[in-house]
């Protein structure tokens, strides 16, 4: 029997009344799973009526009485992470082991967001001027959105949620389409945990309800994970209409090996990033920068693993790599393995004819890896967010370095290299956001701040960390003096500290 799932509005689950559905499938199976409701214009600004009646009393309650409402979410979380991490195997695709991991990041963020009233702490000034003080606070916004992509379900909504809820805002919450259960059961363990009703609110939708989103003045910033041509359009549309506005887009992460780097480790390293979760990650490993001498040496030790990779559904335990999320990435990939072909590269590993018995109308495609591969081909500028990793054959460090800083993303960058010279020097000009150094997948922890630069993010300020109490608070500055008698008049002059 197909579930028919519901929005979250004010509090409860609520039937959709657009007409309009949305099909959830299991990708291990490609059979349809659940059906979602896509909500209307109508239904979103129900969904922001709510978030503005709720507004007031909630941003009015102390800090850290909103932190007591985390700390039992977060403890929720923590009992149902199993449960959880199966609604995002089912829906995604993902292997269980890399599911459970998504969830244990999510609620890192959950633990940050429990600091709030130390992190919403302010800055006192005594005696800026004779008898004068000023002070600094951070005050919530009001209607918050986040806009959140299929690849992490669970971890994405978590970097946006919990903060700005603790700020004191409330938050309407649009996941993906394509596996929204997992969402759907953390806000009612949300709610469970004593969020009162309007506070945080789920709606089902598709670009109908992002544009309500973007269109209603109520909503007061708005957070999106997703591709750049998108992140771009929100940016733009959303800054224009007076929003708060971080979109993280599209990436082509980098690894440079240089020719001293431990290739065992290297290997390990590119086999995780690149074909973990089947690359549908924001932060996977798309391409190898084999410097000088080791690029045979590596591609030689790549292509055995890649071909031996376990493909399998996510819910057995050998499974290395889970299917992809529908038919139509999977034919989008496939559609980006026949280019680099026709392109040129060398196709060393071609995973387009895998085949899963037992699971033959699921979405699975084998590891896929390029070598030879020039920075004119679209398989390397383009993201591909799929199991295919591409090598580029470079003579040198420099060379290496301009190829990763020439891209016209720069989500996140490793390099593996025992030379510590080289390594800093790497960490200092590359132009990305996150960088690892022998670590592959540099993904910050919830207390610091995740974010790209160059056309990998649109805004200012990072997602969580102390860059996410930034963006759902605004800063207000007193200056204020107690006079102890009759003031002698009007002053006509600039005040200064006299």
């Amino acid at each position: 029997m197909v579930q028919e799932l519901k929005h979250f509005v004010d509090g409860a689950p609520c039937e959709g009344t657009s007409g309009r559905w949305g099909d959830v499938t299991n990708p291990a199976t490609g059979e349809l799973a659940a059906r979602l409701p896509l909500a209307s214009a109508e239904e979103v600004t129900r969904a922001v009526d709510a978030a503005t009646r709720a507004f007031p009393a909630w941003s009015q309650l102390p800090p850290v009485k909103r932190a007591r409402v985390l700390f039992r979410f977060n403890s929720l979380v923590e009992q149902h992470t199993d449960e959880l991490a199966a609604l995002i195997t089912a829906e995604h695709g993902k292997v269980l082991a890399d599911a459970r991991g998504s969830v244990i990041r999510g609620r890192e963020v959950i633990e940050f967001a429990c600091g709030i009233p130390h992190l919403l702490k302010g800055e006192f000034s005594e005696n800026v001027g004779t008898a004068i003080d000023s002070y600094s606070v951070r005050q919530p916004l009001g209607v918050c959105a986040g806009i959140t992509p299929f690849n992490f379900p669970a971890m994405v909504p978590l970097w946006m949620l919990p903060i700005a809820i603790a700020c004191g805002n409330t938050f309407v919450l649009k996941p993906s389409e394509k596996d929204p259960s997992v969402v759907l059961r953390m806000i009612e363990l949300l709610h469970e945990a004593g969020c009162p009703p309007g506070v945080a609110n789920v709606l089902g939708g598709d670009r109908e309800a992002v544009e309500a989103l973007v269109a209603d003045p109520r909503v007061r910033a708005l957070s999106f994970v997703g591709s750049t041509p998108v992140a771009e359009s929100l940016y733009a549309r959303g800054s224009a209409a007076g929003k708060r506005v971080q979109a993280l887009g599209g990436a082509k992460n980098h690894l440079v090996v240089l020719p001293d780097a431990d290739l065992n480790q290297a290997v390990d390293a590119l086999m995780g990033a690149a074909y973990g979760s089947a690359g549908e990650r924001c932060m996977a490993i798309s391409v190898a920068v084999a410097v000088g001498s080791v690029a045979d040496e590596l591609v030689a030790r790549l292509k055995p693993r890649v071909e031996g990779l376990v493909v399998a559904p996510g819910t057995q335990p050998e499974a290395q790599m889970g299917p992809l999320v529908t038919q139509a990435h999977k034919d989008k990939v496939a559609g980006y393995v026949d280019l680099g072909v026709r392109e040129g590269a060398e196709l060393v590993v071609d995973g387009r004819n895998l085949q899963v018995p037992g699971n033959e109308a699921g979405f699975f495609f084998g590891g896929c890896l390029f070598d030879h591969v020039t920075t004119d081909m679209r398989i390397y500028k383009e993201e591909i967010f799929g199991p295919v990793l591409v090598v580029v054959r470079v003579p040198d460090f420099d060379s290496a370095l301009e190829v990763v800083n020439s891209h016209e993303f720069g989500n996140g960058t490793a390099i593996f290299t025992r030379d510590g010279d080289a390594a800093r020097t790497f960490c200092s000009q590359v132009q990305a956001g996150m960088v690892g150094v022998n670590v592959p997948i540099p993904v910050p922890m919830a207390f610091h701040c995740f974010g790209g630069w160059k056309r990998s993010l649109f805004g200012t300020q990072h997602m969580h960390g102390a860059d996410g109490v930034r963006f759902y608070t605004q800063l207000k500055t007193v200056t204020s003096r107690w006079p102890t008698g009759i003031r002698g008049g009007a002053d006509f002059i600039m005040p200064t500290a006299q």
